[in-house]
């Protein structure tokens, strides 16, 4: 960090957002990744960082500080960044949308997120996972038949597939199987 620091004070545009993911993904510590993500929301507006947005980043802090409620508004912010730029939603935006509602005891929002994240990406194991809980909570009958999905797609890998996972896991991340 002391390096990252540095390279911030020679390149503030370059390097300010990469030293917020690092706060975000790696460190954990989220109140310092918000404040740099917010001052790069400030400077330059809603730019992307590692593929998602400067608020995704910043959601995903709120729901590692289980401010539901904020990350929730911070996601659906990026959400509609994503569909001025590329007209589709990722997949992991929405799986955390999903978890979210999870997290708030929405369980059939949550569903309906997951199963969003998972026609995006059919092997999607951790939205299965989460699906699965929430189906249980629910009481109904196909949270069996999910949970064998996600230990089919868990078994072969298939997670949350961001370039920096294979180094820390992301949060609700569950670790494949065969990583295990």
């Amino acid at each position: 960090m002391e390096y990252l620091d540095k390279a911030v004070l020679y390149d503030v545009k370059r390097y300010l957002p990469y030293r917020a993911f690092i706060k975000c993904v790696f460190l954990k510590t989220y109140k310092d990744a918000i404040a740099d993500f917010e001052e790069c929301l400030f400077r330059w507006g809603d730019r992307y960082e590692m593929d998602h947005t400067y608020t995704f980043y910043i959601g995903l802090s709120y729901l590692q500080l289980n401010e539901f409620a904020t990350a929730e508004q911070y996601f659906l912010r990026a959400v509609e960044k994503q569909k001025e730029v590329f007209q589709d939603i990722h997949h992991v935006d929405l799986f955390y949308l999903g978890i979210v509602k999870y997290e708030q005891e929405l369980y059939q929002e949550a569903i309906d997120y997951f199963d969003m994240a998972i026609k995006e990406y059919k092997e999607f194991s951790d939205a299965y996972y989460y699906k699965t809980l929430c189906q249980d909570k629910q009481k109904d009958n196909v949270a069996n038949d999910t949970f064998k999905l996600f230990v089919e797609y868990n078994k072969n890998g298939y997670s949350i597939n961001e370039a920096n996972a294979m180094y820390e896991l992301y949060p609700y991340q569950i670790k494949p199987k065969s990583q295990r």
